[in-house]
């Protein structure tokens, strides 16, 4: 999960005061990252159930991006304040004990009072796998997206790239979307075949609501020949939501990266997800450093 061993120590203290943790999950059974009503999972609940649980009082946590339901993470972080201290191996093997198979938490440090799970956040990295066969998968089935229409993956990665650089991507936005801007700086997008496998490898400074996956299927209509390369560059320069296409199925997406300065401590991922990790050369997994930071908002909630 990360590219340097962190060892789970009872040697460190870690506490009073501002707590980030890194954590992956299968999103399968889960209504998404936030808490939902009575009777519905959600990543948010469980999570903050387990902690409280070790900190010996209610907490609070804020994530660093809230994944829809069916989507999956190998790397999220989060951070929440805390008055107990515990080692780190308290936390991390405690964390666990209280939590479903569903979810494990890798790691978990002091952060410095200004850090923000997600305003201190410079990039965000997802992957989305399409399995591409005349057959549906079984064993997958839940953790990856399925196209029995053969796929280009060199024609959707050459249409990709228009996305580059800083556009207003409302083209690709969902209609609830909240954000107060639908303009992004998109850093890096590869689209590969790995096998039976397609890969949607994308990095950008934050994304809007649906975002990767409204962009996904648009790129599937690509790769199965339903529109021309250049049919990306148009929607996107048009900014019409109605003119990009379906919305890829949840099950495919994975958060894989959550970039953040060096000063905040936070360990850097090794991007997964674990099945796909060995697909790719170190260096395809190592964290992409972003080229351009967009200012934070002047307000941070807490």
């Amino acid at each position: 999960m990360f590219l340097e061993p962190q060892q789970l120590t009872t040697e460190i203290d870690i506490g009073d005061g501002r707590v980030a943790l890194a954590f992956e999950y299968d999103g399968r059974d889960f209504h998404g990252w936030q808490l939902q009503k009575s009777g519905v999972r959600s990543v948010e609940s469980d999570l903050t159930a387990a902690v409280s649980k070790v900190a010996n009082h209610p907490v609070d946590l804020v994530c660093a991006g809230r994944t829809d339901a069916g989507v999956h993470s190998s790397y999220q972080i989060a951070h929440f304040e805390t008055s107990s201290t515990r080692s780190l191996r308290s936390w991390v093997m405690g964390i666990n004990t209280a939590l479903p198979g569903d979810i494990a938490v890798h790691w978990a440090g002091n952060a410095p009072g200004d850090f923000h799970a997600r305003f201190s956040a410079v990039y965000r990295r997802y992957r989305y796998v399409i399995y591409n066969h005349p057959v549906r998968p079984g064993i997958q089935r839940g953790q990856v997206s399925w196209t029995f229409k053969p796929l280009d993956a060199g024609c959707m990665h050459e249409a990709a790239q228009a996305l580059l650089g800083e556009h207003d991507f409302s083209a690709f936005r969902a209609a609830g979307c909240q954000s107060r801007s639908p303009i992004r700086f998109m850093e890096q997008v590869t689209v590969t075949r790995k096998g039976e496998f397609v890969v949607i490898d994308i990095q950008a400074n934050a994304f809007l609501h649906h975002m990767v996956r409204n962009i996904a299927g648009a790129l599937m209509a690509v790769g199965s020949g339903q529109q021309p390369v250049n049919w990306i560059r148009e929607i996107l320069e048009q900014r019409d939501r109605k003119l990009a296409g379906v919305t890829a199925p949840p099950h495919g997406l994975y958060l894989v990266d959550v970039g953040y300065p060096e000063r905040y401590g936070i360990p850097q991922a090794e991007c997964g997800p674990g099945f796909l990790r060995p697909w790719y050369s170190e260096e395809e997994n190592h964290p992409i450093p972003p080229t351009h930071i967009h200012p934070k908002l002047s307000v941070q909630k807490p």
